[in-house]
């Protein structure tokens, strides 16, 4: 086998490298002050408030740090069961909800044909939801099957909720998606 000097100077560094953190580990030096300070420092002056992951039901805890109401920093909650102060990579990628330049922060429509988007007031917006699930329900829907089955629903609209909302939204929102109708529901509140 053929060793390149390249080759060579990586084994040596990885070598003393791992030689150098077993001696470290071997003679007993705690190096949890270290830990404990880097990380005190990170976050210094931080106010923390514990949260939720936003991306799926296991519902892993977080804890988001902010300075003067920004926020500086998120990371998984070690306190939480569900993770253990672990986030997946979806999870870990939760401050770029927050801080992404490209977040939309206002409503956007843009009519059938059109080729800009056109600011609405959230008012407006939700009026027009509102005049659409109307009309659909209406043109869809089945008070009874061609049986005399009665079943009250419109098959015309589907409900996706997600994990950003507690467990009592999804409640409340999968109660007003079955009084409306709807079957298609999916979402954590799986009742």
């Amino acid at each position: 086998m053929e060793v390149s000097r390249r080759d060579f100077l990586r084994f040596s560094v990885g070598a003393a490298g791992g030689t150098a953190l077993a001696g470290l580990a071997g003679s007993g030096v705690n190096l949890e002050p270290v830990v404990a300070r880097a990380q005190e420092l990170r976050i210094k002056n931080a106010k923390v408030s514990p949260s939720v992951c936003p991306y799926c039901s296991v519902g892993c805890g977080t804890l988001i740090h902010t300075i003067d109401g920004k926020i500086v920093n998120i990371e998984g909650d070690p306190r939480s069961p569900h993770n253990e102060g672990t986030l997946c990579p979806k999870g870990a990628a939760i401050f770029q909800l927050h801080v992404n330049p490209n977040r939309p922060t206002q409503v956007l429509h843009r009519k059938p044909g059109a080729t800009d988007w056109e600011v609405w007031d959230l008012e407006r917006a939700m009026n027009r939801i509102t005049e659409l699930v109307k009309k659909t329900r209406d043109e869809t829907f089945i008070e009874k099957l061609p049986n005399g089955k009665l079943v009250n629903m419109t098959p015309a609209i589907f409900s996706l909720g997600g994990a950003i909302h507690e467990i009592e939204f999804n409640h409340v929102q999968q109660k007003l998606m079955r009084g409306l109708g709807i079957v298609a529901i999916e979402n954590q509140a799986r009742i």
